[in-house]
Formats: structure tokens, sequence, C-alpha cells
């Protein structure tokens, strides 16, 4: 950041700070609010439109309490899926709080209705569910800051996390402070800029700023999500791929299964050469309800002249990176606490192990994850703001690497940095096909770039985007770092010169670390909400329907 006077420094003061706008912030400034604290909400884009549930056509995972059966059904079955690395606790607790707290939304948003005249809570539209929380939020009189990116957090004398700084974008990037009682996470993560629709803002900022106040990381190894999209196109909506057939240049059939688990086949034929699509196995029901389910989907098509279900179409894949995986930093408590007294997580800026465990987070319990956790989170910050009182003007600010730098400052490009971490977490032979070798390869390679970060960047003319570089090559490294130290194939982390699955290492990895990454094995499960009062039902939590 550069030098600036004091008093060219916008000065705010709350109770509870949010940093991030999405699905988990909105939801997040809204519990905070109806806790009875008054709330700060800052994003880097524009709340209601940034981050990738505002493209998208979420689903939550919802299911009823009724039959007895149900919960424990799907609890089971999404167990079985998560490699040992899931917790039935936490999914109990997500599932419940999800089935209470979305209805809610109901005065803001118009849920749909089946035949029957039911209402459906599953699946929700995008831009419409944004902004509905973010009108509910500011009628509940969260103060929301659009273009105000947060660059790191701000410690008091105790330890205590008091805030955050940052820009304002629109403003010439003039500084901001704010001053909290408690700041909850809800950043988002990060594709490393892969182009995944909805996913520009998300560079693992909070995760940065979490390791600097002293949070550690967990899952980090689980970034090898890959999502399929024309090839000409950021439109990573996969529901229509389902009904999918693949050839290849000369229109030869692959052999390429249709659904969600088909990266590495998709990535061994595109590693070969171009690779099309066309959605001739779509039924025709499914075609007439698309344009309602997921409008946008159709959008590159038109523009195109290409019938989809008639003719082929190119396609690739874009890394998802930690928003459909998995990793984040880790919950050390049933609050998302990390760890750190005043600093809380939710959604993608938090692991999802606990609900995902080794596959992918994405979809309907990265919802359910991201409102739940972002309601714990929320009233645990509300309730230690109002326990912790006055908060001391006198603070340290904790950013470093792209901020501060540790040796001679001097003209880091911070373009190129993101593109040498790109180079590295992109490729499929690299990211996907993964090996010691080329892990190795990836680290050495993710060191130069964090060590020309870490000790000559500087905020310079655009304090944005290079902290958003440090903050990419810093998850980066982590990753890699994951990946190497877990010696098995397990979920989406694959290694080819260990492909199986070694039943001694069915534990998490929690990682950290800013001048020397470490990664070790993880023992301690953090006590589920279910066990706690956090998880009673609120005033604003009806049961539904």
């Amino acid at each position: 950041m550069p030098d600036t006077r004091a008093q060219d420094t916008a000065e705010l003061h709350t109770g509870v700070l949010v940093i991030g706008g999405g699905m988990a912030g909105a939801w997040g400034a809204i519990a905070a609010a109806r806790a009875g604290a008054s709330v700060i909400l800052v994003d880097k884009g524009y709340c209601g439109t940034s981050g990738v549930t505002a493209t998208a056509g979420p689903g939550h995972w919802w299911v009823p309490p009724d039959p007895p059966e149900a919960r424990p059904a799907a609890i089971a079955a999404r167990n079985l899926g998560a490699a040992g690395l899931g917790d039935p606790h936490w999914m109990a607790a997500v599932i419940d709080l999800t089935w209470r707290v979305l209805p809610t939304l109901a005065s803001h948003y118009d849920f749909p209705r089946n035949e029957a005249g039911a209402v459906q809570y599953r699946g929700l539209r995008g831009p419409e569910y944004l902004r509905a929380l973010r009108r509910l939020a500011i009628e509940l009189g969260v103060r929301v800051l659009d273009h105000w990116p947060a660059l790191e957090l701000l410690r008091d004398g105790d330890g205590l996390i008091s805030g955050a700084r940052g820009v304002q974008r629109q403003q010439g990037d003039r500084p901001w402070r704010i001053r909290a009682g408690a700041v909850l996470l809800a950043t988002g993560g990060t594709a490393f800029r892969s182009h995944l629709l909805g996913a520009h803002n998300n560079t693992g900022d909070g995760y940065l700023m979490g390791a600097e106040a002293g949070a550690t990381l967990s899952g980090m190894e689980f970034t090898a999500a890959y999502t399929v999209a024309p090839a000409r196109s950021t439109m990573t909506r996969t529901m229509s791929y389902a009904y999918a057939s693949y050839s290849d240049a000369a229109d030869r059939a692959l052999d390429i299964p249709a659904g969600p688990d088909n990266s590495r086949a998709l990535a061994r034929a595109l590693l070969q050469g171009p690779v099309f699509a066309r959605f001739d196995r779509m039924p025709e029901q499914v075609r007439r309800w698309l344009p309602a389910i997921s409008p946008n989907v159709m959008l590159p098509f038109d523009r195109w002249g290409i019938d989809p279900w008639r003719d082929r179409f190119e396609v690739t894949l874009h890394n998802d990176g930690t928003i459909r995986g998995t990793g984040g930093l880790r919950v050390t408590d049933q609050d998302c606490g990390v760890g750190v007294p005043g600093l809380y997580a939710a959604g993608d800026a938090a692991t999802r192990e606990l609900v995902a465990g080794a596959i992918s987070g994405g979809g309907a319990q990265n919802s359910a994850w991201a409102l739940s956790s972002a309601h714990w989170a929320a009233r645990a910050a509300a309730d230690f703001a109002a326990r912790r009182g006055a908060v001391d003007p006198h603070l340290k600010a904790l950013g470093r690497a792209g901020m501060r730098p540790a040796k001679s400052a001097r003209a880091v490009d911070a373009r190129q940095a993101i593109a040498a971490v790109q180079a590295r977490m992109h490729p499929y032979d690299r990211n996907i096909f993964r090996t010691g070798t080329g892990l190795r390869s990836s680290a050495e390679a993710l060191e130069s770039v964090w060590a020309a970060l870490r000790d000559h960047a500087h905020g310079g003319t655009d304090p944005v985007r290079t902290r958003e570089a440090a903050a990419m090559a810093a998850t980066a490294r982590w990753s890699v770092a994951s990946a190497l130290h877990r010696s098995e194939s397990r979920g989406m982390h694959q290694r080819d010169d260990l492909p199986a699955a070694d039943p001694r290492q069915a534990r998490r990895l929690e990682s950290g670390g800013l001048d020397a990454v470490w990664v070790r094995a993880d023992t301690r499960a953090p006590r589920s909400p279910a066990s706690s009062s956090s998880s009673s039902p609120r005033p604003e939590a009806a049961t539904p329907p």
C-alpha cells in the first residue's frame, strides 16, 4: 500500500467486520445483524454480483427431517464418497441448519412451487438469490461497502484480531481502516484465475490474511477439481454435460463417461488433441427446462449459431482450485473459529473437508456449508465482539508479502507472478496427473515466485493486484506441499506414481507457514455444532412448511 497521510485514511468501526460479499459473506452479515451486532461488510467487487454463486443456479443440501431415515441415509451416502475424511456429525448439523434457515429468505426471494403447489427450496437462481441476500442485509442495518477490497488484518496488543485495512477502488485506492470487535473471513477460495465463471475476484486473499494472523489450513491437496466448458467460453455450468457425448477432431467417438467425475478422462483426451461435445443425450423435457434452470448456459451457443443438441462444439477444462475443491482455513471449533481470537471463517474460505472429505465440495453441499458456516461464525463473532467491548485504536497491521518487503523494495510484475503461479496450477499434466517429480518441480518454481513477492514487492500503483499475486502464490505453495506430503491417491488427489489409497493416510493434513511451508497429519477433529448450543433453534430459523 502506498504511503498515505493518516488524515487521508477512511476510519470506521463496527462490532463485526465481514470480508467478502458472496453467499457466505452475505449470510454471515445477516446472521451477525440478527444476533444484535453492528455489521460492516466490505467486498472486493459488488456484493450481490461478485463470486461464483451470483452466476450459478445453486442447489442446497436439502433433506427434510421426515421420513426419519432420510437424513441418516443422505449422510451415509455422502460420507461413503468422502474417502474417510468427512464428519457425519458436521454433516447432520449442516443439513439441519440449512433446513431451518433457508426458508427465512422467503420475504425477499420468490421460491418456486412444484405442480402440487409445494414450495421448492432445493435449487435457487443465483442472481436473484444474491440480490435478495443483499437487500435483506441492508434492511437489517448492515453497512455494505462495495469495491472496498481488504488487504490485511489488524491485531491489538493482546493478540486479538481487531479489524482490517484496505483501499477504496473507486476513490483512487484511498486507504481505509476499520476497527472491529471480530472479523469474519468470507473471501471465497481461488481457481487461480482459470476463467471459472464468477471466480475472477477469488484469489485466496482470506487464506493469506488468515495465515499472517496465525491460522493454519487443511485439505489443500484437494485442488484438482476441474470443470468442463466450451473452449471459447467461461460458461462453467455443468448440468448439461451429464447428457453429453464426446469425440475427437476426426469425429471419432471417445470413451469419456458423462457426468461430473470424468475430468481425468477428458484431460487425457485433451492432452492428445481437441475434444468436442454435443448434448445429444439430453431428454426433450430437460431441453425445455434448461432455459428456466440455467438461462445463461445457452448464451454462448446462441452467439456462435450452434445447436448444441445437434452440432459439435470444442470443450476445455477450467481449474476449480479450492472453489470446487475442499481446502481452506482450518476450522478449530464448532463456531468456525480458526484458532486466532476474534477471527472466523465461512464458505470457501474455510475447509469443507468436514462435509465433503476428499471429493469435490462443489454443488449442494458447498452451498449448505456456506450458509451454515456463515451462521455459526457470525453468531460467534457477534458474541465475541459484545463480550470484548471497545477496540483499542492502536493496532498492528499484519500484511507482509506484496505490501511490506522483507528486503529491498523494487518493482515486481504482479501479472507475471500470477502467470507463473498459473503455469503450475492449471496444466493437466501438473495438477490432475500428479507425480512426486512434477510436484517437486512446481514447489521449486513457486518458491521463486513467493520469494520475489515477499522480499521485494510493495503495493505501488496497484496494491490490490500485487496482494492478489501474493495470495495466489501462497495458496499454490500450500496446495503443492500438501499434495507432495499425501503419498497416495485419495478422492480428487490422484498421484500417478502412487495410484493406490493407503489406509494409514485416512486423515486430514494441516498445512501452514509463510517463509517455510510445512505439512503434518491433523488428528484434532473440531467438535461439531450438533453437540453445542450454537445449533439450537433461533427465532429467525423457523421450520419450513
